[in-house]
Formats: C-alpha cells, sequence, structure tokens
C-alpha cells in the first residue's frame, strides 16, 4: 500500500533518493512544429546521477525553505515517488501555483502513484489559493499521456523562466 505525505525539512535528507530510479527510455516526444504539436522519434535515455539527485534534494529543500510543498510516495517505507509545489503563486491575476516536480520510480510507473500525488499536489495548490496549477512537463509521449489523463490542457499563461530553463517542455495547467 502506498502512503503519501508531505515532508519537512528535516525530512529532506541527503541521501533520500539514492534508491531511486529515475531512469526512462524515451522514443517519442511532442514537438512544436509550425504550430501544432506533432509527436516525433526522438530516442534518448534519461537518468539521473547521483550528482543530479544530490541537485534534486537540495531544490526540494529550497522549496520547503519558501514555504512550498513536498510530496512523498512511499511503499513499505521506501521512497516510489515525490513531487513538489512552490508556496509562490504567479500569472496576470496570481492564479497559478507551480508543480514544479513529480517523479515515479521506475518500478512503481503505471500502478496510480503518480495520480495520488498529483492530487494532491492540486489540494495543496488550492490551499495556498491558486485557481490553477500550472507544469512545465517533459515532453516525452509517456509523459504528456500521464498529464492528458489528469486533465491538463496547455497553458494560458506561460512561465517565461520555465520556458528559458526548458524550451522543449510543453507548459500545461489544470483547472483547480
Amino acid at each position: 500500500m502506498i502512503e503519501y505525505r508531505t515532508l519537512e525539512l528535516p525530512q529532506l535528507e541527503e541521501g533520500m533518493l539514492s534508491s531511486f530510479d529515475r531512469r526512462q527510455e524515451v522514443r517519442e516526444c511532442w514537438r512544436r512544429i509550425a504550430g501544432a504539436w506533432t509527436l516525433v522519434p526522438q530516442p534518448f535515455t534519461e537518468d539521473w546521477t547521483s550528482e543530479d539527485k544530490a541537485k534534486v534534494v537540495e531544490y526540494l529543500r529550497e522549496t520547503r525553505k519558501k514555504g512550498g510543498a513536498v510530496i512523498a510516495a512511499r511503499e513499505n517505507g521506501q521512497l516510489v515517488g515525490f513531487a513538489s509545489v512552490e508556496r509562490a503563486l504567479f500569472g496576470s491575476r496570481n492564479q497559478y501555483a507551480h508543480l514544479t516536480s513529480i517523479h515515479v520510480s521506475r518500478d512503481h510507473r503505471g500502478m496510480g502513484v503518480g495520480r495520488g500525488m498529483f492530487h494532491l499536489a492540486m489540494d495543496i495548490a488550492r490551499g495556498f489559493g491558486a485557481k490553477k496549477m500550472y507544469m512545465s512537463t517533459h515532453s516525452s509521449k509517456e509523459t504528456q499521456a500521464f498529464y492528458q489523463a489528469m486533465g491538463c490542457v496547455d497553458a494560458e499563461e506561460q512561465n517565461a523562466h520555465a520556458v528559458e530553463r526548458e524550451p522543449f517542455d510543453r507548459q500545461l495547467e489544470v483547472q483547480l
């Protein structure tokens, strides 16, 4: 059984992602071509080194320090997923809370872990006063299928910093 809960700063320890398997074999990605989203061959493997994992943990710590939330999904005490929602709202009407990360360990994908974290993240974003949750999402076919299943659509407004940091990401939103 998967247990979901928000983490406090002391729980965001340096080695918390040591056994987390982020590996993803990507075959196709969505790209904006002539104004339309098109699925194109784009094979690569995404994985995290121990240095990448350390940077992610530091980012999660910064999120908590700024009042944001970090969600953990655990099974039998082992971390199988995590997500983060920034506290600061943005957009022309401060309508957006930013879901800055959501990751499920490879051996737990397709089991509803992401869905559980996503719904908890929506509740947190609502609690922050947001009307919508914003995501800068990986463009892989599988990732986009997940967000579509969650009811996400192309964002009405874009976070310029997110677009600059990851120009191939798809900017999405979901109504809260």
